[in-house]
């Protein structure tokens, strides 16, 4: 009976040890440094199974880059020797002006690696992770970046940006090109982007202020807001409301659709468009001058000022509203 009782805690233990997922082993330092001097422009590209990546544009014309490596709990082989493998051969190459990291590294196993890397800022990123979360700060770029489960955050990027997560918050701003972001779910929010703004969620709120451009949205389950749009508008979503906030004038075309959720509509006092709302289940509504062309129970089609622009609203079960706020 006692030797029944060992054995059934043993099981307890390693049970309890599998449940408890990928626990890490407490090491030392357990860092590497490397440092590549470039002329002109470069490109860095990273792929990383396990571990956060931060990117930061510098000022001189140096690549320096810090890892910090992670031996993860495992019952087959030895983390604490994957660790010593990384740490005498860091996957990290130079040919010509490209910069690769974790590239051709199917043998890291069990390992987690957290970079930060110092690059110039004439930089273009290609960067992947598979189980952590990327920041980009102050590049040239392009920049395109991935993970399959982890946050993705771009700031300050001159080129274009393009972004996603399968798991994970999305957050772009200062972008001198366009800006695209995709996430199956997670939030996104975009800021003060010059280029057009293309933005996908299948689960998760999508949030975009100052865009310069076009703004497209899609978005499956979750809210759309667009604050200070001065450009084309194009949000379609499944479930949720739509907020859009700025001025359609000057044939501008804002298409506002979503199946189950209100629409808010704000604009100036002196905006002026063409305004179409139909509203299948649910009241439409208009707290600013208007002269109207048609009416009825589910849908409205009115003139605001001269009508140089136009906003289309369709919504199935949900209400339309239009005020002045901006």
């Amino acid at each position: 009976m006692r030797m029944k009782r060992i054995v059934v805690a043993g099981f307890m233990v390693l049970a309890a040890a599998l449940a408890l997922g990928p626990l890490r082993l407490i090491a030392g330092d357990n860092t590497f440094e490397r440092t590549f001097t470039v002329s002109g422009p470069i490109r860095l590209e990273l792929s990383n199974g396990s571990g956060s990546v931060e990117i930061r544009g510098s000022a001189d014309g140096k690549v320096r880059i810090h890892g910090k490596v992670t031996g993860n709990w495992t019952l087959w082989g030895s983390a604490e020797k994957n660790v010593e493998e990384v740490l005498s051969n860091p996957p990290v190459e130079q040919k010509g002006d490209t910069i690769r990291i974790g590239k051709d590294s199917n043998w890291l196993k069990n390992v987690t690696i957290d970079y930060q890397i110092d690059v110039p800022h004439a930089t273009e990123i290609d960067a992947s992770v598979a189980s952590g979360g990327v920041t980009v700060d102050k590049v040239q770029g392009p920049v395109k970046c991935t993970s399959a489960s982890g946050y993705v955050h771009v700031y300050r990027v001159d080129r274009d940006t393009t972004v996603s997560a399968a798991s994970g918050s999305i957050e772009v701003s200062g972008i001198g090109g366009i800006a695209h972001a995709s996430t199956a779910s997670g939030s996104i929010n975009i800021g003060d982007v010059k280029g057009s703004v293309k933005a996908n969620a299948a689960s998760g709120s999508i949030r975009v202020t100052k865009p310069s451009d076009r703004v497209e949205i899609s978005n499956i389950s979750g809210g759309v807001e667009v604050e200070g749009a001065s450009n084309d508008v194009r949000a379609h979503v499944v479930s949720g409301p739509i907020n859009v906030s700025g001025n359609p004038s000057d044939n501008r075309l804002w298409d506002l659709k979503t199946v189950s959720g209100s629409v808010n509509v704000r604009v100036p006092r002196n905006a002026s468009f063409l305004f179409s709302a139909e509203a299948t289940s649910g009241d439409i509504r208009t707290s600013i001058p208007v002269v109207i062309e048609e009416q009825n129970k589910h849908s409205l089609r009115a003139h605001i000022g001269d009508s140089a622009g136009r906003v289309e609203v369709h919504t199935v079960s949900g209400s339309i509203n239009v005020s002045s706020g901006t």
